[in-house]
């Protein structure tokens, strides 16, 4: 039985997030670091896979930017309500 890659797992949203910034910014690593993990393949074509720490990095490391685009779209949200009650007013 083939294993789910984790690329797989994440195959929705990998077009409309920032891989590289999410490499740099959770695990401090090289954009390609992540891109090859992502591919189950190292720089050097040999088989590679995230570690138990590394899949909690990059879990909590979403969650994070699931809780900043959140709390963004509730800005935006909060402005339309302001103008709104000014125009009713």
């Amino acid at each position: 039985m083939k294993k789910t890659t984790v690329k797989k797992q994440l195959w929705d949203i990998l077009l409309d997030v920032n891989v590289a910034k999410i490499a740099q910014r959770y695990f401090q690593k090289s954009p390609s670091w992540l891109y090859h993990k992502l591919d189950g393949v190292d720089g050097n074509k040999k088989p590679t896979d995230f570690s138990d720490e590394e899949l909690e990095t990059l879990q909590n490391g979403l969650y994070d930017l699931s809780e900043r685009i959140r709390l963004s779209a509730e800005k935006l949200n909060v402005r339309k309500n302001i103008a709104v009650l000014r125009d009713a007013v």
